[in-house]
């Protein structure tokens, strides 16, 4: 018998396997959104997506937070018929066509209302508890950004006005008891949080709820937003998505989904600003566009902003291009930027 052998048998632990084999370390699946660049702020390539673990959505109110979380479940029930989620709900927030606008079948979907973040805990736990790996599920929590803890709300109760220093500690605990289970059962938890400034002389975005989140953590996102006008009307938003930690893509990389008033989410959002930097499209004037041939260097009809949000726009440049390389080469991690992404600009675009 090897060492290796022996080490394996000798292990209280029934899940302890050869690192090559391991299903923890070599089995990671992703269910892929139908949005290119939703899939390549999750894992840096369009044809990745969600994977298990924690992934935060933070940003201020209206910031589309929910709804991407929505479109992620709603992916993943797609690609999962047997599949069911786990709705943890604090806000309230979310009405029936929040769902209906993403297709989620609520008949899938168990509500858990909860009021404090040990309520969450025990029950959290003792659903994944529960769970065996082969069991299809995906949790939302929205939102852990105005769930109170246990002492808050019994020092309400009882007229005190004391500070409560417990709160940090309670999701400290919550996602380091999660955490473990997530990825040995292959459940994504998506959880919606809040942003605060912190102070100084340039304040940044910082994420609410103490170390314990960005610990527990595979993917942090904090989601700011700029105007989508046509002249001086707003037609809807640009929602850019801050890459604030990953385990798959490059920190600090800034991806902008586009969401219209009349459409929605536009899918092929996003994908320009970087077709551009990498030579893929080109702007031969203002408010013009055109693909170009990578063996010629000649340039495709030119069009006006709304058709690079087309399919037939982006057909010949993933079937016809190293564009998806390109991608996977600028956002994730372990591969070497080809351009600087400084050259990649989310800018607010007026039609």
């Amino acid at each position: 018998m090897s060492i290796m052998d022996k080490l394996k048998k000798n292990s209280k632990i029934k899940t302890t396997e050869v690192l090559t084999k391991s299903k923890f370390f070599n089995e990671k699946e992703m269910v892929p959104t139908n949005v290119p660049m939703m899939n390549v702020a999750l894992s840096g390539s369009v044809d990745g997506g969600l994977s298990s673990g924690l992934t935060v959505l933070a940003g201020p109110s209206k910031h589309f937070k929910t709804s991407f979380a929505l479109m992620m479940a709603s992916s993943y029930l797609k690609a999962k018929p047997n599949a069911v989620m786990i709705f943890y709900d604090s806000e309230f927030g979310s009405p029936q066509a929040y769902f209906d606008q993403f297709d989620v079948d609520t008949s899938r979907v168990l509500h858990v209302p909860i009021t404090n973040v040990e309520e969450l805990k025990f029950d959290l736990v003792a659903q994944l508890e529960g769970l065996d790996r082969d069991d299809e599920v995906i949790i939302i929590i929205d939102s852990i950004g105005n769930l109170a803890s246990k002492k808050e709300l019994e020092d309400a109760k009882d007229e005190k006005s004391v500070a409560d220093m417990s709160r940090a500690k309670a999701f400290k605990s919550l996602f380091r008891m999660t955490t473990p289970y997530l990825t040995m059962k292959n459940i994504p938890m998506i959880a919606i949080n809040h942003t605060y400034k912190e102070i100084g002389l340039f304040p940044k975005d910082v994420v609410s709820g103490g170390t314990g989140i960005y610990y527990s953590a595979d993917n942090i996102w904090i989601i700011g937003r700029q105007q989508d006008k046509k002249g001086t009307e707003i037609q809807g938003y640009h929602f850019v998505i801050n890459v604030d930690k990953s385990r798959f893509v490059k920190e600090k990389s800034k991806i902008p989904i586009t969401v219209s008033w009349d459409g929605g989410v536009k899918h092929y959002s996003g994908l320009l600003d970087c077709a551009l930097a990498g030579g893929y499209a080109t702007k031969p004037s203002n408010g013009w566009y055109a693909v170009v041939d990578q063996k010629t260097g000649e340039l495709g009809p030119k069009v006006r902003y709304d058709a690079t949000l087309d399919e037939s726009f982006w057909n010949p440049i993933f079937a016809e291009t190293d564009f998806k390389d390109f991608l996977k080469k600028q956002y994730q991690i372990g591969h070497k930027s080809l351009v600087d992404m400084d050259e990649i600009v989310v800018e607010e675009v007026t039609q």
